[in-house]
């Protein structure tokens, strides 16, 4: 290894300190932070942003990232020194473009927006988020502004989440996905009894039962923690720190599925190959990949037959109202398939039509079609469109997102194109796990964890998107098939069970 390297190396590791340690306080905002705190947090958080990304694309690292290239001509592309330059430049040379100043304000306005957004949900109320909303909206077009121009005003965006993708390549997607869900929604017929989901069921309990999951899951003790929050969400810091959080309810027990999903995220963050830490391969190829993990320990694990027939009983007997509840019974209710206002509690079929939604406002408010003082008006307008269903409030409507608190454009289509994602690399390891059945229903989980390890997370961000899944599959585009196919199939089921 060249001193260039080495020197670069060190100056990275420093700088993902940084960025963990403004991690540590954006997790304590949300998590344990009293809301009286929430001004001069956002200065801090402001002040630290500000101080990593001048110190990440000052001169000093671009001559150290010139010279370790020169020194680093004739490497193996797969190997970690030759992924590390490539992300290096391509982030150096993206984030070069941007002043820390306006950095700062892009951190401190959203830690601000987010203090307006739980005011606004307390009292119902969009017109409370709308002034803080407008101006992180702004922060977030003058950065737009500095970016590599696309064929779309929003394509700057999806690049921060979904390297080199393209708008219309979402679009292209989503084209597909649309008519065939809302077919499905009219195929699935009746909803399912899921009324047993709701009930007494006291969150100690709750907390005892997701727990076990979770280290079924693969967690080991000491390296991990789950925490109640407004808006589920997992981080890491480290490969020792992970933390997850959920939103428990004592009156009904979806926090289940929303506390796998998170755990998915976890897995992903934990299998992260140890020799990656405190440098910027430590993460994953993009947010649709890391989605993909996240619905995959939701729902092809958490929303299967298998994983019940065998957990079902420990459910029953830690709640005891649920002993009628039969297995059948439990898999359609969860399974359940009806049009409705929540995002984080919609089934798998209407879960992209969401998501769709939000992808088409984002596109209109980045391109100035649509003002932000429009969009409760605009939402209902699309959630009857898509779902059939009226918005009674802004609570259960625009309000229900953290995301547009930090002007978080291009994030939403991730979580479909993650949907999509799962299936599709589910599919394609299927082959290598040919008691997958049993050993969902078992508990035994590590098998799976070990294989998508191997496949995928070990690699974290050495790779772009589609090279990572061309390496975990051998596919070399999203395709929706595999993941309409599944869902065609569950409906199917459901309706024969």
């Amino acid at each position: 290894m060249s001193d260039a390297m080495t020197d670069l190396k060190q100056r990275l590791a420093e700088i993902s300190d940084l960025q963990r340690t403004l991690g540590v306080l954006r997790w304590d905002q949300q998590v344990m932070m009293p809301a009286q705190g929430a001004a001069s947090r956002a200065e801090a958080a402001g002040t630290l942003a500000g101080i990593a990304h001048e110190r990440f694309v000052d001169d000093e690292t671009g001559q150290l990232l010139e010279r370790a290239e020169a020194a680093a001509e004739g490497l193996d592309y797969d190997s970690d020194d030759a992924s590390l330059l490539r992300l290096a430049r391509r982030r150096w040379d993206k984030e070069r473009r941007v002043p820390a100043e306006l950095r700062a304000e892009w951190t401190r306005e959203g830690g601000k927006t987010h203090v307006a957004w739980l005011e606004a949900r307390e009292r119902n109320d969009f017109a409370v988020f709308l002034p803080a909303f407008r101006r992180v909206h702004e922060v977030a077009l003058r950065w737009a502004e500095l970016m590599e121009p696309g064929d779309s005003p929003y394509d700057p965006f999806l690049d921060e989440y979904e390297p080199e993708m393209k708008t219309r390549e979402v679009k292209a997607v989503f084209d597909v996905l649309r008519p065939e869900l809302a077919a499905l929604v009219r195929e699935a017929g009746e909803p399912a009894d899921d009324s047993f989901l709701e009930g007494d069921f006291p969150v100690e309990t709750q907390t005892e039962l997701l727990e076990g999951i979770l280290r079924d899951f693969g967690f080991e003790d000491g390296t991990w923690r789950l925490d109640p929050t407004v808006h589920p969400f997992a981080t890491w810091f480290g490969g020792g720190d992970i933390r997850m959080t959920t939103r428990y309810r004592a009156d009904n027990l979806r926090a289940l599925w929303s506390t796998m999903h998170e755990g998915g995220h976890g897995l992903s963050f934990r299998g992260i190959a140890p020799e990656l830490r405190r440098s910027p391969l430590d993460g994953l190829p993009s947010f649709a990949v890391a989605e993909s993990q996240s619905r995959t320990w939701e729902n092809l694990v958490g929303r299967s037959l298998a994983f019940w027939r065998g957990r079902l009983p420990e459910v029953k007997r830690l709640f005891p109202a649920l002993e009628h509840v039969d297995l059948d019974t439990w898999y359609r209710g969860i399974n359940r398939v009806e049009p409705g206002l929540i995002r984080v509690e919609a089934d798998e079929v209407t879960y992209s039509l969401h998501i769709i939604l939000r992808f088409e406002l984002e596109q209109e408010l980045v391109a100035g079609t649509l003002d932000p003082a429009d969009l409760p008006e605009a939402w209902g307008a699309k959630m009857h469109e898509l779902l059939g269903v009226d918005v009674p409030d802004d609570v259960r409507g625009v309000l229900q997102d953290v995301h547009w608190t930090r002007a978080g454009y291009g994030y939403f289509p991730t979580y479909a194109l993650g949907s999509v994602l799962g299936v599709q690399i589910w599919r394609g390891i299927e082959d290598d796990l040919p008691d997958l059945e049993s050993q969902l229903e078992a508990g035994e989980l590590g098998p799976l964890y070990e294989t998508l390890r191997e496949r995928l997370y070990r690699h974290g961000a050495k790779f772009l998107p589609m090279e990572a899944l061309e390496r975990a599959i051998g596919a070399t585009e999203i395709d929706p098939q595999p993941y309409l196919d599944y869902l065609r199939g569950k409906v199917a089921g459901l309706q024969t069970a």
